[in-house]
């Protein structure tokens, strides 16, 4: 086991949210910080480098067949302001989580004719479902939370799979734990959907000049197509050695829960998709993980 003999190291954490909460008073760390501007670049020897910028680095959007070929609109969901310039427009937002959602309700709002990817299974709830359900974890298994929420859902919303929203096997906590995926915490778009404001479509197939090809062969036209397909990360454009942690593309090279740790005292935080749980599990992790090298007794 390495050792290190001098009393302070030099911890690097390139980011500023959630991730980045390293200030163990506990374990005397201290920790600085500073800003810096857009495209400064500094060359500082360090100990430890932990990413802690998530995948909110840039906007991702997929190189589905023909998107080069569309005369209309493209933009990414980090890109919308407000559905105000797409009144009377035929508008496909792509990607069914929360972001998504909360877009065609708002577009829907302003009078667009709006249209919705939905590709997998998902778990719709009410803000108070989370709560009540995070609150009831404290005391009773995650399967049996699960149910509970599972059930309370479809009494709220009822069947949504024949809407075309089916719901995944696996419970909304435990899909969270286990894949990372969040559920749809429903701000209106459900009862639009229902009222057929706005249409449930399922994948695409390919894009053409002015009309999107489903997977069911239906084929519709639209004005304006907004991406709300998440981000990726962007570390790799910067980062020299990055193959002992990320793949070419920023996706982690090894799968949850070994993703936090590459070589020569490189870390990442927050890049397993899985909240605010997951952030704090990859701090502490990475923290015993730096005292262990140290030589610290835990």
């Amino acid at each position: 086991m390495a050792n290190f003999s001098k009393e302070e190291l030099e911890v690097v954490v390139v980011g500023a949210g959630p991730s980045a909460f390293y200030n163990n008073e506990e374990n005397k760390w201290n920790v600085k910080s500073r800003k810096v501007a857009s495209g400064e670049m500094e060359l500082y020897a360090c100990d430890f480098l932990i990413l802690a910028t998530g995948e909110n680095n840039e906007g991702y959007i997929p190189n589905v067949v023909g998107i080069e070929n569309f005369k209309g609109n493209i933009i990414h969901s980090s890109d919308y302001k407000s559905g105000e310039q797409y009144k009377d427009k035929k508008v496909l937002v792509i990607g069914s989580g929360n972001s998504g959602m909360e877009i065609a309700f708002d577009l829907s709002n302003y009078g667009s004719h709006t249209s919705i990817v939905v590709r997998s299974p998902i778990h719709v709830v009410t803000r108070e479902m989370v709560h009540i359900g995070m609150v009831l974890l404290k005391y009773l298994p995650i399967s049996l939370v699960d149910t509970m929420i599972a059930k309370f859902a479809k009494f709220k919303f009822g069947n949504l799979a024949k809407f075309g929203i089916p719901q995944p096997e696996e419970g909304p906590f435990s899909i969270k734990i286990s894949k990372g995926a969040s559920p749809i915490i429903d701000v209106g778009a459900i009862g639009k959907i229902k009222l057929e404001e706005i249409k449930v479509l399922p994948g695409i197939s390919k894009i053409k000049e002015h009309t999107v090809m489903f997977e069911n062969g239906e084929e519709h036209p639209f004005d304006a197509i907004i991406f709300a397909t998440g981000y990726k990360n962007v570390a790799t454009k910067w980062l020299k050695d990055y193959s002992s942690i990320f793949l070419d593309d920023g996706t982690l090279m090894n799968e949850f829960p070994n993703h936090w740790k590459g070589e020569n005292g490189l870390y990442c935080a927050g890049f397993s998709k899985r909240g605010l749980a997951g952030i704090s599990m990859d701090a502490i992790t990475i923290v015993d993980d730096i005292k262990t090298v140290r030589g610290d007794k835990i």
